[in-house]
């Protein structure tokens, strides 16, 4: 059984993305699992830290972009989520190609949530892993631009 509450397609999550740091980074949500929201970003000139790497931020990014929507799919109508805490640990360095990451939920309360977000390169190596721990809060403040 499905724990998401909203009901969004992928075409209308990606769609949120129009004019933001994600769509600026090239993220993309690529499935809604029962429990769980992937995503993907690619390694390129947007992503990478001179040393020619997967910048550390844009995982962060990538983290708190599929931990973020799975957590705002996951409220009561009316609510919304905002990020208390994310943390990372970088895990193995990506020079190149796409990243995939997957937010599962720790915790799914009517106060906070805490979501695990596995990034891994393409060959499935872990890459990074994040923790994301968000606050829900009432939705009149937070509603999705248009």
């Amino acid at each position: 059984m499905a724990i998401w509450k909203q009901h969004a397609d992928l075409d209308t999550v990606n769609a949120w993305s129009a004019r933001t740091l994600m769509q600026a980074l090239g993220i993309r949500i690529t499935e809604i699992g029962d429990d769980f929201l992937t995503g993907t970003m690619p390694v390129d000139d947007r992503t990478r830290q001179p040393y020619g790497i997967l910048h550390g931020g844009a995982s962060v990014a990538l983290a708190e972009t599929l931990g973020s929507t799975a957590a705002m799919l996951c409220c009561e109508e009316g609510r919304a989520t905002v990020g208390l805490d994310i943390n990372a640990n970088h895990l193995r360095a990506a020079r190149e190609g796409i990243v995939t990451g997957t937010a599962r939920p720790i915790h799914v309360g009517r106060s906070t949530q805490v979501w695990e977000i596995r990034i891994e390169n393409e060959t499935g190596e872990l890459t990074c892993i994040a923790r994301l721990t968000m606050a829900v809060v009432p939705g009149g403040a937070f509603a999705l631009r248009k």
